[in-house]
């Protein structure tokens, strides 16, 4: 932890990747093509009182560093000093700055008498990028108003960028981006280049709402060194900030939900990724304020949102009385604050805090009949979020510096039960029939992570040389509280009159667990967490890098950088950390003229391990005595090497013991059954590396062209290669012998007789003698080591091995407004993504074979493309159509029990993640991933209508989701276990589980000055 002296020394150091900018400034003649040197510019942000005076060099460029994001920027050419008279004067340009990026200005001077002016200026969307080979693209303030947004979230607009798409997740919560089809977990997620990772699973730790957004850019090849921790892309959000101009806003938006949506058999999610239903209504209001606390020298900004879901769930219990609807209510309270101060004309120093505040309810219940969670099992889902930066920046005429320090918090506390601690209780009838879930929600998960970050970095122009030094440091701190139930878990069976006497007493969807157990029913099962403390180690990633950006010539710029990671995380386990991820970028830009540019970068990306890799290893651990005979017998095999110390890769970590008892009063409290630990066998036990861990890293090679058609239209294409090595995946040490189905069985006829089968049993049984199947004792007995008291049938480990390729080609036509009355966004993305891992508990399908493995992403995707229009028929009237049109997602097609009597063929039993991944075998002789799922077309319609008054403006607001209300089986955000990407194999009908959201309305009113 930083002292506090250290504190205020980073805060006034400035913000290496906190809220920097800078700008390229290049003259050129506009007659002959020729750069102009010694010619004099102002460089202007009337917003924050900026006014500088500079003068291009001898390849005609002026380059200017450690700038505000601030305000807009006008550049304006003067008498060039060593060609007086020869141009015409007041050449101008405006542009407004990303954070952590240098953005290109090209002024074409005229010369006196040519009769003409041109003026070349960037703009955030259809400027050229001049300085790198950087393949990124950005969403402005403007832009985000604009389009049709569900709920103002900012990420699910993401999807309007090339190379970015709507994700299948691997939990409700994840992500709902993929950047080059990869993993949304493998994101880098910024806000004004500071970290904002979740970094226990991934996924952004504050959610950035639109009212704090600036611009939001997606890098997803050939960035800068000053970029990584990701083998893959980057999602960087720049806040805004205040100005001499007092400006603000007050909105309330609605979801009304039916009857103006349509229906849907299927399921919808809310902005959390839960699933919620036709009740669903959404409520949001907000307000933002900024401006001058002294003009021209500090400023401020503040916005707050709030936004509450409403969703019914049914509780369908007649037998327990309980029948009736539970209304669930999910609360975000999302706070943000931003001070600058121009301390001198060089130096700004930025303080930034941002804090969110969201809860989502599962009041008990579920969509749709037949749902017996009593509200008494209820659990609250809270996602608690902090960050405060400090933040500074000096710009000199040579020298440049910038850094800052950040502190975040994060509480992430899964499943917080809605009443006091105690135990769950699961009721069945006398038939056997789950009838009611009563008490706790049956688990616990509760993560904080607490995390510093410092970052710094140097600079220096040198002629024809801009050389950059940096450094960056994060340091998080994780404790988890998780596993099964510390107060017991039963599964009872009533009898009729037990059952009777819970009716009669008229608790209803009031009933309680202790009402059960008060009748001291038989019990079917009970089970006890044995380890509920909190647990969990730091993790430290240090980076540094240093870059030389050379220009060549005035139309050829060379970058070469080199950048060095380190993640604490891969040195756990039986190895030491991973110190040699050197990697070095290099990155060409060509100017044939002013308003074109071409780019070519190739370079070393390295990633980083989330603590999830560490905490499960932690968390599914023992150190039982048969548990340490079985690895000792994997190490006698040389499965596990040599000279590894097991003390190093086991922790006695969170166990669910099941002691034997015949009714509830029988049953051994908590405290009474701590002795099991070393007798309780698991499914599966994990264990830290024995190899250790290395870092995921990806060599990318891009190359584009880009041409500014016009003042408003530009166009480009980009060519984008990346592979992908050391991604993280499970391994199992004790995994059974290869099995393989007698394809040759595998015929219409035996299908036929399977199928014709009284029972699963039947049809397992003839399925084995087929050859079609082996059973879990056949699996187990060829197994390296057997299954004993305190030991484990699965011992797996994570590895990092897995591999991805991932080639595309994206062209793109962009135009700004301008003077016309309208715009367009339009991109066509040609790709494919293979892997031979999805995701951290990705494992084989047959005894760790992942070379059958190779194949299709999830989130993969042949053809996407975005279109977006903006019309602006009237003053004041804006109309936006954005249609998003995608080939379907794979397909996973797997057995069906219809057929085996099992979808477990090779008997290897089910691992821990199969609910989250969708790990399954696979239909005999299909390969990972080979169906397709359908095309996916929706399109979405926004109106804003703005009326002065009071010194600003009323806006009114309309958007429509999904306009043409096409039935989306792809292509939408969502989990992987309901989505419609695993179907069953061997011409099974197609069943649709899942669709993309019905066509539904968004509402709202805004007051803006």
């Amino acid at each position: 932890m930083l002292s506090a002296s250290a504190f205020v020394a980073a805060a006034l150091a400035a913000p290496a990747q906190a809220q920097q900018a800078g700008m390229q400034i290049a003259l050129v003649d506009a007659a002959s093509g020729e750069p102009v040197t010694g010619a004099d510019v102002i460089i202007e942000n009337p917003a924050i009182g900026y006014s500088r005076k500079a003068r291009s060099d001898a390849q005609g460029f002026v380059r200017i560093e450690g700038l505000s994001t601030s305000g807009s920027y006008r550049v304006t050419t003067l008498h060039t000093a060593s060609h007086p008279g020869r141009f015409q004067n007041d050449e101008q340009a405006e542009v407004e700055l990303r954070a952590n990026f240098t953005s290109s200005v090209t002024l074409r001077l005229t010369p006196v008498g040519s009769g003409t002016i041109t003026v070349t200026g960037t703009r955030r969307i259809t400027g050229l990028n001049t300085v790198n080979a950087e393949v990124s693209a950005s969403l402005g303030r403007e832009e985000l108003a604009a389009l049709p947004i569900e709920g103002r979230d900012v990420l699910g607009s993401l999807v309007r960028l090339p190379g970015v798409v709507a994700s299948t997740g691997f939990f409700a919560e994840a992500p709902a981006v993929s950047i080059n089809g990869s993993n949304g977990l493998d994101t880098n997620y910024l806000l004004d280049g500071l970290d904002n990772n979740e970094n226990f699973l991934g996924g952004l730790k504050f959610p950035v709402p639109l009212g704090f957004t600036r611009e939001v850019t997606v890098l997803a090849n050939s960035y800068s060194v000053a970029y990584g921790r990701t083998a893959n892309g980057i999602v960087n959000y720049t806040s805004p900030s205040g100005t001499n101009d007092l400006s603000g806003e007050v909105y309330a938006l609605v979801r009304p939900g039916r009857p103006l949506d349509a229906r849907s058999p299927f399921p919808r999610r809310d902005l959390s990724g839960n699933a919620v239903g036709e009740s669903f209504r959404r409520y949001q209001a907000g307000a933002a304020i900024g401006g001058p606390i002294v003009r021209d020298k500090t400023f401020f900004y503040a916005n707050f949102e709030y936004t509450r879901d409403r969703n019914l769930q049914i509780v369908d219990a007649p037998a327990l009385g309980a029948v009736g609807n539970v209304t669930g209510n999910n609360a975000f309270h999302l706070g943000s604050a931003r001070l600058d101060h121009r301390l001198t004309e060089d130096w700004t120093l930025g303080l930034r805090a941002s804090f969110g505040r969201v809860t989502i309810e599962r009041p008990g219940g579920g969509l749709g009949g037949g749902n017996v969670t009593l509200p008494s099992a209820g659990s609250d889902q809270d996602r608690f979020s902090t960050l405060v930066a400090a933040m500074a920046s000096y710009s000199g005429d040579e020298w440049s510096y910038d850094g800052a320090v950040q502190f975040s918090r994060f509480r992430w506390n899964y499943g917080k039960p809605k009443g006091p601690a105690g135990p769950q209780v699961v009721i069945r009838d006398p038939s056997g029939l789950t009838v009611g879930i009563a008490g706790h929600p049956g688990f616990v998960f509760n993560d904080l992570e607490k995390t510093w970050q410092t970052t710094h970095r140097l600079q220096r122009n040198l002629g024809s040389h801009k050389l950059s030094l940096g450094a960056d440091v994060i340091r998080s701190d994780f404790a988890l509280l998780g596993g099964g139930n510390p107060d017991g878990n039963f599964t009872v069976d009533l009898t009729a009159g037990q059952l009777a006497n819970l009716v009669a007493s008229g608790r209803g969807l009031g009933l309680t667990a202790q009402d059960v157990l008060a009748l001291n029913p038989a019990v079917a099962s009970y089970s006890v967490e044995l380890r509920p403390q909190s647990f969990g180690t730091g993790q430290t990633q240090l980076a540094f890098h240093i870059e030389d950006e050379w220009q060549l010539s005035p139309r050829l710029t060379a970058t070469l950088g080199l950048r060095w990671d380190y993640d604490s995380l891969t040195a756990q386990g039986g190895a030491g950390g991973d110190y040699d991820n050197f990697a070095p970028r290099l990155s060409l830009n060509y100017r044939p003229d002013a308003r074109s540019t071409l780019r070519f970068g190739a370079g070393l990306f390295h990633g980083k391990l989330s603590y999830a890799v560490i905490s499960d290893a932690l968390q599914r651990n023992t150190t039982s005595p048969g548990f340490l005979a079985q690895l000792g017998q994997l190490q006698a095999l040389g499965i596990i090497p040599p000279g590894t110390d097991l003390s190093q890769v086991t922790f006695d970590g969170n166990l669910t013991v099941s002691p034997n008892c015949a009714t509830a009063t029988a049953c051994p409290a908590p405290a009474q059954v701590q002795s099991l630990r070393d007798s309780a066998t698991l499914g599966e036990g994990r264990i830290l590396s024995p190899r250790g861990y290395q870092s995921p890293w990806s060599l990318q090679l891009s190359g584009g062209y880009q041409y500014q058609a016009s003042d408003t239209l530009t166009l480009s294409a980009d060519v984008i290669y990346s592979r992908t090595r050391n991604l993280v995946r499970l391994r199992d040490l004790n995994a059974p012998t290869p099995f393989t189905p007698n394809l040759a069985n595998l015929t219409a006829a035996n299908i036929a007789l399977l199928r014709g089968q009284s029972d699963n049993a039947a049809r397992f049984a003839l399925a084995q003698s087929l050859g079609l199947v082996r059973s879990v004792a056949n699996a187990d007995a060829t197994r390296p080591v057997a299954l004993v008291p305190g030991g484990a049938r699965q011992i797996t480990v994570s590895e990092t091995a897995g591999e991805a390729e991932y080639k595309a080609l994206i062209l793109q036509a962009n135009k700004v407004r301008g003077s016309d009355r309208y715009a367009f966004r339009l991109s066509y993305t040609l790709s494919r993504l293979n892997n031979d891992t999805d995701d951290i508990n990705f494992r084989a399908a047959n005894s760790n074979d992942f070379s059958t493995e190779w194949g299709p992403s999830a989130n993969d995707r042949r053809h996407v493309i975005s279109a977006v229009g903006y019309l602006y028929p009237l003053d004041g009237l804006t109309l936006s159509l954005a249609g998003l049109f995608q080939s379907g997602q794979p397909v996973n097609l797997v057995p069906d029990a219809q057929i085996f009597g099992t979808q477990d063929l090779n008997g290897d039993g089910a691992s821990f993640g199969e609910n989250f991944v969708g790990n399954s075998d696979r239909y005999p002789g299909a390969r990972r991933n080979s169906a397709r799922l359908p095309w996916s077309a929706t399109v979405d319609l926004g109106l804003r209508y703005a009326i002065p008054g009071f010194g600003g403006r009323f806006e009114l607001s309309a958007d429509v989701f999904n306009l043409f209300n096409a039935n989306n089986e792809s292509g939408f955000a969502n989990a992987a276990t309901t989505s419609n990407q695993v179907q069953l194999g061997g011409g099974a009908p197609f069943v649709q589980r899942n669709a993309g959201p019905p066509r539904q309305f968004q509402f709202g009113a805004a007051y803006r000055f």
